[in-house]
Formats: C-alpha cells, structure tokens, sequence
C-alpha cells in the first residue's frame, strides 16, 4: 500500500473587490495553474521533517508539539493548532517536500497555497470525524492564517484556491461561496519583481477604511455598508474628515464595480471588452484613492493597455507583487512580450484552476 501522500494547491487571482473582502463586501476571484505542491512520506521519527527547497527553508517540528504560542506567520503551527482542535491529531511523523512555481511575495498567494496544501495533508493523513469538503479546508485556512495570527487580512485566498473556479465570495454573514464559471479566457499575469508589502500596507487601509465606515455608522445608525450606493456618497461624506474620504469613497466604488461585474459573469457569454473596462475601473480606485501601487505596477498597466489588452489591474493588498491583464484569447503573447519591455521580472498566461486536491483523486469532484 503506498503510503505517501500528494498535495497540489493552485495559486488565485483577484479580479474584484481588492480590500472589499475584511470590510465584509463581496470579491470575484479565481484559482489559477500555478501551484504549490506537497509530497509526504510517512517516517519512524515522530516529527515532521519540512523541506521547502525553492526558499531554501528546513524545519523539524514534533508531532506532539503543542504550540501554546505562536510565531508572527507561522502557519503550519497554527494549522496544527487549529486541527487539533477539531480532532485531528498527529500520530505519526512525515518527511514533507514543499515545492512550486508560484511567484513568492507576488500577490498570488504562494503562503496561502502552502499553507491549504499543508492543511489537506494533515486532514488525510489523520482524519476528521466530520465530512470534509473543499469549503470547510478553505475556512479552516482562514482560521489558521487571519484569525489565530490576528491578521488584518480577510478570507478571499483560502476560499478561491480551495473551492476552485471563478467565484463570487460574500463575506459578511451568512457566508455564502458561488461559483460563476470557469470558462475565463485571456488572463496574463505580470510580476513586477517589486516585493509587496502585505501586512503594514493592509493594517493602514483596512484601518481607514473600517474608520470612516465607523464614523458613519455612529452618525448614521441604520447605515449598512453593503447596501450603499454611489449616490449616497455626498451624504456620507459630509461628515468624514478629509483624510478619512478617499477610504471610504473607494469601498463604496469597488462594491458597485464588484456588482456590476457579477451581472456580466452571469451571462451565458462573457463579454470579455465590458469586464476588462470593469477591472481597469477598480485598478483605478485602487491606484488613486488607496495608493497601493508602486512605478512598476504603473508601468505594466499602462503597456498592457497601450497593446489594447481589454483591462488590467493590480492583485492583491499592494505595494508591489502582480498584475492580472484580460485580453482578446489568442494575443497573451503580445501582452506578455509588452510587459517584459517594462522590465516585468515575469509575465506568463494564466488558466482558471479547478483548486486544491490530490492528483487523480476522486475525493473532490473537479
């Protein structure tokens, strides 16, 4: 019987709703064909024997290890935290292989991605006495990296590279998780090579953000940030300090952006021109009133659309990282060969990935 155990997790794109998702405001994101993938071979040692060759990383963690405190990111001893919790508990140790071709530190998930395949691998080999579906890893990935880490960042990553497809994520309760396709064509991404600043940059907007949507609500009792619309703008704004506007101006924006491009993904023919105008709409918002991008970023935007791609817009919190472009299928080549004459480190097309599973296996339907 063999033993080992095969994780694949994709990487994600975002294609709306960049910092909607920790204001409990709805994202649209896919999983993409880039992936992390985890190989485990049960050992006599009673540890875990970690080795992720594509940093250069080693780690020897005991499978009794308790993890009564955390390290800042330390996310295969929160997940392990977390399963515990839920009755899976670790009984032997495994030598695990972590490899993979997503961009590190790019904006397209390469931690998430490790930390859902780590996850997976942990559920398989120790079991839950609970069914296991691929929405119940993604919130247990959300549990371990944003809520026992109390980081500032919300659930969109675990859900899109778990789930798979292109999804509509709602992210205030009751939560829901609808799939809206998978037939996306004419991605590229673009990695700038400039590392993005996750975590500062994140702690500054979602801080604003959630301030002035405070302020309003205190003025505004009956105030619900999911039912406001641009018109109601002027109204709300009266009240916010300068500083405070640009914040929430820009959640109200995206919302509407977010919505708008739903309609469009609920057509039975995607209307590739109209959503790239959607996307460009957003990076805009991004770029202008939240500030997150950097030169770079700028740069590969400006060439992508010079080359009459139909949109493109930065991914994830900022600061640096990638951008996804939406262009005519059959002219990725061209959009690439634009971006590496910015100096774009990389720039590859992209495909919607089905999402975490094991290789040829049945447990998921894919």
């Amino acid at each position: 019987m063999d033993t080992r155990i095969h994780i694949v997790a994709p990487g994600r794109t975002c294609l709306f709703g960049d910092h909607q998702d920790y204001l409990g405001l709805p994202v649209i994101a896919c999983a993409i064909n880039r992936y992390i993938f985890l190989k485990a071979t049960p050992n006599e040692y009673g540890v875990f024997r970690i080795q992720m060759e594509d940093i250069d990383s080693k780690r020897v963690i005991p499978i009794s290890q308790e993890f009564k405190t955390l390290e800042p990111r330390d996310y295969f001893g929160s997940a392990l935290r977390v399963l515990k919790r839920e009755g899976c508990v670790p009984v032997q140790g495994y030598d695990v292989e972590i490899t993979g071709n997503i961009p590190i530190n790019s904006g397209n998930s390469s931690s998430s991605a490790v930390l859902l395949a780590w996850i997976y691998f942990l559920v398989e080999a120790f079991g839950l006495d609970r069914p296991v579906t691929k929405e119940f890893l993604a919130e247990l990935g959300y549990r371990a990296e944003i809520l026992e880490h109390k980081e500032p960042g919300g659930m969109m990553d675990h859900f899109s590279i778990g789930v798979g497809g292109v999804l509509h994520i709602k992210t205030n309760p009751p939560f829901e998780c609808q799939p809206i396709g998978s037939q996306l064509q004419g991605m590229v991404t673009g990695v700038s090579g400039v590392p993005k600043e996750t975590v500062g940059l994140l702690a500054r907007v979602k801080g604003n953000a959630l301030k002035s949507i405070q302020r309003v609500t205190d003025k505004f009792p009956d105030f619900i940030i999911q039912k406001a619309t641009i018109s109601d703008l002027k109204k709300y704004t009266s009240i916010l300090p300068m500083e405070l506007v640009p914040y929430f101006e820009a959640a109200i924006e995206n919302h509407d952006i977010t919505q708008k491009a739903l309609l469009e993904f609920q057509k039975p023919n995607l209307n590739l021109p109209e959503i790239g105008k959607l996307m460009t709409a957003h990076h805009t918002i991004l770029k202008d009133k939240l500030k997150i991008t950097v030169p770079k970023i700028d740069a590969m935007i400006d060439a992508a659309l010079q080359q009459g791609a139909y949109g493109a817009k930065i991914v994830g919190s900022g600061g640096g990282g990638s951008i996804v472009v939406l262009t005519e299928p059959g002219t990725e080549g061209k959009i690439v060969e634009a971006l590496l004459s910015v100096g774009t480190k990389e720039a590859y097309p992209i495909q919607v990935d089905a999402g975490l599973r094991i290789p040829n296996s049945t447990h998921f339907k894919i």
